[in-house]
């Protein structure tokens, strides 16, 4: 006999339709920009799952585009390939030979995966290299580390975006998929790994994208992490100014995207667990949300 003390009733199921209501009239024909990271990016469940979010958003009547990065695969196929991994101040030393895998990886292999689950369920999604058609430029950097300039190699940050190329595609009723790789503006010829929460949310402004929502492995912003019960639901840029330098080495970049974004225009900016299934939906179509989402709004 099937146990159906937990099934949702028809009811409960009108009850979340309704919710929703006033989510899509907000975000009705706008642009948003998803950062798809973490673990969602190897687990087949959760990649499939995040695929049927994007088409939702899309015949939602939302504008979704996807950035993505792909540290651990890239890292796995250096492994594969005998090429040494190295990471200085965070960052991966990344050799001309190692950006070859970069490229590889990101635009050959992790885009494809990510346009393939979307293109399950239509003709829907289309690939793009950060290099292509001008959408992103940039510049290589250093870091600095015992008082002294270190070369991480083809290492950079966007300096510019022309969003056109995207623009384009949306308006064709694509769903753009972004992959984090610039070309160096000083050194023609050359591309550039590029952190992909950065490349994001440069891209939600150039955009001018109503919201931009970061996947990651954990719950959210915690105030005083490991305490599981400082979990941050809201947090206004100037607070989370404030904080950022006492946040943990790997939430930094993240949330300092989400500042970078809401400081260039974008209304609100989240960072939400990857790891539950449809967490975009649940963070964009219920009161609640998940995660943490930082907005002046806030104030």
């Amino acid at each position: 006999m099937t146990d159906i003390s937990n099934t949702p009733s028809a009811g409960d199921k009108v009850s979340t339709l309704i919710e929703s209501l006033s989510w899509l009239k907000r975000f009705h024909g706008q642009i948003m920009v998803v950062k798809f990271g973490g673990n969602a990016m190897v687990d087949e469940a959760l990649q499939k799952t995040f695929a049927e979010d994007m088409v939702f958003l899309r015949y939602a009547g939302i504008r979704p585009v996807v950035v993505h990065g792909g540290g651990p695969q890239i890292s796995a196929m250096l492994d594969r390939l005998g090429i040494q991994s190295e990471f200085r101040g965070g960052y991966r030393v990344t050799s001309p030979e190692a950006m070859d895998v970069v490229r590889m990886v990101l635009a050959g292999q992790i885009s494809r995966e990510i346009v393939g689950h979307i293109n399950e369920h239509g003709p829907l999604a289309v690939a793009f290299s950060g290099d292509d058609a001008g959408l992103f430029a940039g510049r290589k950097r250093t870091i600095e580390i015992d008082g002294e300039r270190v070369d991480i190699g083809q290492v950079g940050d966007i300096v510019a975006v022309d969003p056109d190329a995207v623009r384009q595609r949306l308006e064709a009723g694509y769903i753009p998929v972004v992959s984090s790789i610039a070309p160096d503006i000083d050194h023609p010829g050359q591309s550039l790994n590029v952190n992909a929460d950065a490349a994001a949310a440069a891209l939600a402004v150039a955009l001018g994208a109503v919201k931009l929502v970061i996947l990651t492995d954990v719950a959210g912003l915690y105030s005083d992490w490991p305490n599981r019960d400082s979990l941050v639901s809201s947090i206004d840029p100037e607070s989370l100014r404030d904080l950022l330098p006492k946040l943990e080495s790997g939430m930094i970049p993240k949330m300092a995207a989400c500042l970078e974004a809401v400081d260039g225009g974008v209304a609100k900016a989240a960072i939400i667990d990857g790891r539950t299934p449809h967490s975009i939906l649940l963070e964009v179509f219920t009161q609640s949300g998940i995660g943490t989402e930082v907005s002046r709004e806030a104030l």
